[in-house]
């Protein structure tokens, strides 16, 4: 086992405050420690060019008021995944409790981290692939809505092949997203920034997208 950190009187430096855990933490710890442990991951990252994926989502701006929802770049990014995981199937699959099969999935239902006041929770989208950017952006309003309110079921929560946490929102470059076993491979995704990249003549800006992948 693993030395336990030794225990700490930090009211002997000056004034504390503690307060409980939520139920989510108390899994979620634990969970993540497991999966660290368990599983030898490295992380590789990448630049990804949006420009052009930024100017159609504007685009579809007026398209996406009439049908009552609001386009994200996460939806685009489910549905580059959802291609990506036909095309490599092992990301797709799991290891055998015995160790000596690869699972390989013939669906492709993706875990979104969503973090909530309680915690963060990784609410899972089924048949991806096979949703438009309009249904999944819906979806994705939806069941964010739902995490925040803690009105999650077991069933939501079950099911994921792979899992995408967009930090985005709070800022930043690349992360080290831990992988959520049983699945093998995690995309940590972060904030776009506008760079200037060379084209092999000049230096032009473009919008760039850091993504990190854990497997």
């Amino acid at each position: 086992g693993i030395p336990a950190i030794p225990a700490i009187d930090f009211s002997q430096f000056g004034a504390i405050e503690a307060k409980p855990l939520s139920r989510i933490q108390k899994l979620s710890g634990p969970h993540l420690h497991r999966a660290w442990l368990n599983v030898p991951m490295v992380t590789q990252q990448h630049e990804a060019d949006v420009t052009e994926l930024e100017d159609f989502r504007a685009s579809l701006k007026a398209e996406a008021e009439k049908q009552g929802v609001r386009v994200t770049t996460l939806a685009f990014i489910m549905r580059a995944v959802a291609a990506a995981l036909q095309e490599f199937p092992k990301f797709n699959s799991s290891l055998s409790a015995d160790g000596q099969q690869l699972i390989y999935k013939k669906y492709i239902n993706l875990g979104i981290a969503v973090d909530t006041p309680n915690g963060l929770v990784v609410p899972v989208f089924r048949d991806v692939g096979q949703k438009s950017i309009f249904e999944l952006s819906a979806e994705l309003a939806a069941m964010s809505q739902k995490a925040r309110d803690g009105k999650l079921s077991p069933k939501d929560l079950q099911g994921g092949c792979f899992s995408i946490s967009s930090l985005g929102g709070i800022g930043g470059g690349h992360f080290t997203p831990i992988v959520n076993a049983p699945e093998v491979a995690i995309l940590g995704v972060s904030r776009a920034q506008m760079k200037p990249v060379w084209d092999g003549k000049n230096f032009i800006p473009r919008l760039m997208l850091p993504l990190s992948l854990s497997y």
